[in-house]
């Protein structure tokens, strides 16, 4: 079940429900997205998806899926991305920065 394994849309009937399977492609982008967390101290997922070569529509749900997973927590700041909106800064979870 989502978070743990990707979902499908009952809108999309035809073509969501067989793209959910696949390993899990998305576990292992989610875990390489973990794994730059606990390199820096904050990202937004548009950082993470220029660490990784990544699109950031590949890098964006799977940021969700470790915040919904109590992985990484809103870090309190905020960065442009790249559409010039300000971004939440996302940490591990319980990992404090000192300054």
């Amino acid at each position: 079940m989502y978070p743990l394994t990707p979902g499908s849309h009952a809108s999309a009937p035809s073509t969501s429900p067989a793209a959910a399977p696949a390993k899990s492609e998305a576990a292992i982008i989610r875990d390489r997205c973990f794994e730059q967390f606990k390199k820096f101290p904050e990202l937004t997922a548009d950082e993470v998806a220029g660490f990784l070569n990544r699109s950031v529509l590949s890098i964006r749900p799977r940021v969700t899926e470790l915040f919904k997973m109590g992985q990484i927590e809103d870090g309190g700041k905020r960065r442009a991305n790249a559409s010039g909106k300000n971004a939440v800064c996302w940490r591990v979870r319980g990992k404090e920065l000192f300054a």
